[in-house]
């Protein structure tokens, strides 16, 4: 059986990780290990779909520069086909992240050219055969970038894909009842409980009921596992035990890890066991990316 070829549409970026394990000082300096590595949330989770075996293809924009360059270079080694806008004048994103001793995550990101992400960067032929397309919530979340998110969406449904949609940043969804009207058509949305919180009034799973006309919401809890809630009732899964060295790009290994065990069949209680062992594993790594461990 051939592998599940997949679109994922959004954010390309460089990463600058600076792991403290002191508390920041405002003003002061603290002591940090800095590593930079490829990342941005719709990368991280084209990564670890083609970790998984998916035949998977990034769309994203990015500058005519050194971090593009790279980006390009270690997404192509890590088995994901580009096809990338280069900007001529905006610069390839770029995210600092703040680790502190316990692996929780403070990102500072400058999407750069990933704002400027237009519908036609899309090309239509790359939605021929392809079964699925998920997309990155930063797309919807920043007003230069949701027209065309909004459109590629309605785009792969009228080709007959299926899509997905994680909103990624709780902080950063200025009118939650709108969000919610961008993605009311998705087959597959997932949350984390903090971002459902704001988009229904609470964190609980239950609340995801009747958030979309139809599909299926998948709530990520981070220690409290995950919960997959459709039209049949509620499932849930607990969180696997980990040595967590860095959340960074977990949300986006679970999206990967569920996406694909779904499109190949998978229960609901499979496939969220499925994001959670892959979101389990991102928490072990220094990046984002499931080629990359601690000390590398």
């Amino acid at each position: 059986m051939s592998s599940p070829r997949v679109v994922v549409v959004g954010d390309a970026a460089l990463d600058v990780v600076a792991r403290h394990s002191d508390p920041i000082v405002h003003g002061d300096d603290v002591r940090a290990k800095v590593s930079l590595s490829p990342g941005g949330a719709a990368a991280n989770t084209a990564a670890w779909l083609a970790h998984l075996g998916a035949d998977t293809t990034l769309v994203s924009r990015i500058g005519a520069d050194v971090a593009g360059d790279s980006v390009r270079r270690e997404l192509t080694a890590a088995g994901v086909r580009c096809a990338f806008t280069v900007d001529p004048a905006a610069a390839t994103g770029c995210v600092v992240v703040l680790v502190d001793a316990k692996g929780q995550r403070s990102m500072l990101p400058d999407r750069g050219a990933n704002a400027l992400l237009r519908a036609d960067d899309l090309d239509p032929a790359l939605l021929d055969g392809a079964a699925h397309l998920h997309l990155s919530g930063y797309v919807l979340l920043d007003a230069s970038s949701r027209d065309a998110g909004v459109a590629i969406l309605a785009a792969a449904r009228s080709a007959g894909l299926t899509t997905s949609v994680d909103p990624q940043a709780a902080n950063l969804i200025a009118d939650p009842a709108a969000f919610v009207d961008l993605v009311r058509d998705v087959d597959l949305f997932l949350p984390n409980s903090t971002e459902l919180a704001l988009l229904t009034g609470s964190p609980d799973p239950s609340s995801a009921t009747g958030l979309l006309d139809h599909g299926i919401v998948a709530v990520t809890a981070g220690p409290d596992g995950a919960t997959w809630i459709d039209r049949d009732g509620l499932v849930s899964v607990p969180a696997e035990p980990t040595d967590c060295v860095n959340t960074t790009g977990a949300g986006d290994a679970f999206d990967a890890g569920l996406i694909a065990a779904w499109l190949a069949g998978a229960t609901p209680r499979e496939a969220l066991e499925a994001g959670v062992r892959a979101g389990a594993h991102a928490t072990t790594l220094v990046s984002a990316w499931p080629s990359r461990r601690v000390g590398r």
